[in-house]
C-alpha cells in the first residue's frame, strides 16, 4: 500500500475533492482505478482564515513501486497496513466461564472480545442497565435524590456514560487496539469517521445507545449481565480466588475475575485491601469546573463564533506553576453541562458531560492540579482515596449538597460571589454560590490562580472575572494503581486488574484497550469452556 502524510484540503471540501487530491499527489491518469482509506484527520487551524484538514490516507493502486518512484515525495511511501489481532485459544482448561466485574469500557471491551470467541463470559455490574440508571441520574439532579448503587459513576457503560464521549488517547499503539476499539464502536452505531478522527468523540446520548447494542451482541454470544450485582467479598485459598459474593448473598464460583471496577469503587478497593491484593498510592488530579462562553472560545480557535463543519472548539492547556506543580485542562467539553457527579452520601464531585451535538452555550473544562503521596496523610495504599474524600465532604458542605459556584474573578480576590456575571451556567444538578478556596487546599488555589493568567495568553478573555467555577473536580482518575505481572494478574491469582479502576487508563479508549489486553492474555492461556 503506499500512505500519503500531509495532504491537505480546505475545511469542508469535499469526497470527490480528496479523491482529486490524491490522483494528483500520486500523478495517476484520470482512468486509473484506487482505492483508498483515511487513517487520520486532523485540523491546522493556525491560519484562521484558511484552515485545513490533513490526511494521512492509505491507497491501493497498481504498480506502487512504479507510481512512488515516479513521484519522489517525502511525505509518499509504501507501508503495511497493521491489523488488529486477537490471539488463538489456549489449552488450559476452564471449569468455570470467566467473570468480569463491572460494565465501563474496560469491562465492556473484555467481555465483547472473549464472548466473541466462545467463552461466554458473566459480567457482574453493581449498577443498572443504561436506561434505568440514566432515570436515576435525571432524578438526582433534579431532586437530589442519590441511589448510591446507579449513578453517574455506577451503572452500564460506566463513568464515561456520562461525559463527553471522547475517544482520544496518547497511549502508544503499535499492534492496532486504539483502531480497534474504535472500531468495534463504530460497528456498534457510532459514525465512521471516528476510526480516523484526531479527537473522536460520541456525547452521552449516542454512548447510551451504543453501550445497549454492545450488550446485545454480547449476549447472543452467550455472555450473561447480570446488573443490580455488587462484588462484595471474595474466597481464596492457596493465593487464588475461586468463589466471589454478591451483595445480596448469592456466592459464584470462580477461575478468572477481571476486576474493571473504575475509579470511584471505594468500597471495593476497601475489600480488596483486607484480601491482601497488593496495591499502592497512585498520583492524581483535583480542581475545579470553569465555563466559559462557546463563541469566545469558537473565536479564539477558529477565528469565528460558529464553524458548522468543524463544530465547537475544543482546547487544551498546560502551565508549571511557581509551587512546582503542574496544572492542566482536563476532559474538556465543547458545548456542554457540568454535573453533580457525587456517588457517596455526604460527598460531591463534579464532571463535565456532553451531548452528541455539543450544542450547549458553554464551553466547560477541568483545571486541575498534580497531587501525589506528599499531599496524602499517611503512605497506606488508600490515602489517596481519604484525600479525595476529604476536598468532597468539605465541598458538599459548602453548598448543602448543591454544586458549589464561584466567579473566577471572585476566586481570584477570595471572596463569595453573590451575583453572575454575562455567562450562565450550564449545570445538572442543583447549584449554590460558595467560596471554593475553602474546600480546596491553599496550594491548589495557588495553582489554579496562576494556571488561569497563564491559559489567557494562550486564549484570550480566558481570566475574564465571570467565568463560572464549579467544584470539586477530584475523580480525574483512580487514586491506586494495583500491581499485576507480565500475564496481567495480580498477586492473587486468577484475577486480573483492568482498566482506569485499577490504575492503567485514564478514559473510555484507554480503558478499553486495556479492556482487549486483558482478554487476549485470558484466551492466550485458557481452551473455550466446553458448557
Amino acid at each position: 500500500m503506499i500512505q500519503i502524510s500531509q495532504l491537505k484540503l480546505p475545511v469542508g471540501h469535499t469526497k470527490e475533492q480528496l479523491q482529486q487530491k490524491i490522483r494528483k499527489m500520486l500523478r495517476l491518469g484520470k482512468q486509473q482505478e484506487f482505492s483508498y482509506e483515511i487513517i487520520r484527520q486532523s485540523l491546522d487551524a493556525r491560519k484562521k482564515q484558511d484552515k485545513k484538514f490533513v490526511y494521512t490516507i492509505l491507497v491501493s493502486v497498481a504498480n506502487e513501486s512504479k507510481i512512488l518512484h515516479k513521484v519522489n515525495d517525502k511525505n509518499i511511501m509504501l507501508t503495511q497496513k497493521t491489523n488488529y489481532h486477537f490471539p488463538s485459544s489456549g489449552s488450559e482448561p476452564l471449569t468455570h466461564r470467566p467473570v468480569i466485574v463491572g460494565s465501563g469500557p474496560a469491562g465492556v471491551f473484555c467481555a465483547y472480545m472473549l464472548a466473541k470467541r466462545g467463552y461466554r463470559p458473566l459480567i457482574l455490574e453493581r449498577g443498572e442497565e443504561v436506561h434505568k440508571r440514566k432515570q436515576k441520574v435525571d432524578a438526582f439532579w433534579k431532586d437530589g435524590t442519590l441511589d448510591l448503587q446507579s449513578n453517574v459513576q455506577f451503572g452500564e457503560g460506566g463513568a464515561g456514560t456520562f461525559s463527553d464521549g471522547k475517544l482520544n488517547t496518547l497511549v502508544k499503539d503499535p499492534v492496532g487496539r486504539n483502531r480497534e476499539v474504535l472500531r468495534i464502536f463504530a460497528e456498534c452505531g457510532a459514525p465512521e469517521e471516528i476510526i480516523y478522527q484526531h479527537k473522536p468523540h460520541l456525547g452521552t446520548d449516542a454512548l447510551i445507545t451504543i453501550v445497549e447494542t454492545m450488550r446485545h451482541k454480547i449476549e447472543n454470544w452467550g455472555g450473561e449481565f447480570c446488573f443490580s450485582s455488587q462484588v462484595t467479598d471474595l474466597a481464596i485459598k492457596e493465593n487464588r480466588v475461586h468463589q466471589i459474593t454478591l451483595l445480596d448473598g448469592r456466592s459464584i464460583p470462580v477461575e478468572v475475575l477481571v476486576l474493571a471496577i473504575g475509579h470511584s469503587a471505594r468500597d471495593t478497593f476497601e475489600m480488596l485491601y483486607s484480601h491482601n491484593l497488593v496495591m499502592h498510592q497512585k498520583s492524581f488530579a483535583v480542581g475545579v469546573r470553569v465555563e466559559h462562553p462557546q463563541k469566545m472560545i469558537n473565536l479564539a480557535l477558529y477565528g469565528e463564533e460558529k464553524n458548522k463543519t468543524l463544530g465547537a472548539a475544543a482546547y487544551k492547556l498546560t502551565a508549571q506553576t511557581s509551587n512546582g506543580r503542574g496544572a492542566y485542562t482536563f476532559c474538556m467539553c465543547p458545548g456542554g453541562y457540568v454535573v453533580n457527579a457525587s456517588s457517596e452520601a455526604g460527598h460531591l464531585a463534579v464532571n463535565g458531560m456532553s451531548y452528541q451535538k455539543r450544542d450547549s452555550k458553554n464551553a466547560n473544562s477541568a483545571v486541575i492540579v498534580t497531587v501525589g503521596p506528599k499531599d496524602f496523610d499517611s503512605d497506606h495504599p488508600l490515602a489517596g482515596v481519604q484525600y479525595q474524600r476529604k476536598l468532597e465532604k468539605a465541598a458538599y458542605a459548602l453548598a448543602d449538597g448543591a454544586v458549589p459556584v464561584q466567579l473566577m474573578g471572585d476566586f481570584v480576590l477570595d471572596k463569595e460571589s453573590k451575583q453572575l456575571g454575562e455567562i450562565i451556567p450550564c449545570i445538572k444538578g442543583k447549584w449554590q454560590f460558595a467560596n471554593l478556596r475553602k474546600c480546596l487546599p491553599a496550594e491548589i488555589c495557588q495553582s489554579l490562580t496562576e494556571a488561569f493568567a497563564s491559559f489567557d495568553h494562550k486564549i484570550s478573555g480566558y481570566l475574564r472575572p465571570d467565568a463560572v467555577l464549579s467544584g470539586v473536580e477530584s475523580r480525574t482518575s483512580s487514586p491506586v494503581r494495583m500491581e499485576r505481572d507480565e500475564n496481567m494478574e495480580s498477586n492473587i491469582k486468577g484475577i486480573y486488574p483492568c482498566g482506569e479502576g485499577a490504575g492503567y487508563a485514564g478514559g473510555i479508549t484507554s480503558a478499553a484497550m486495556d479492556g482487549l489486553k486483558i482478554a487476549e492474555k485470558i484466551a492466550l492461556r485458557f481452551a473455550v469452556p466446553e458448557n
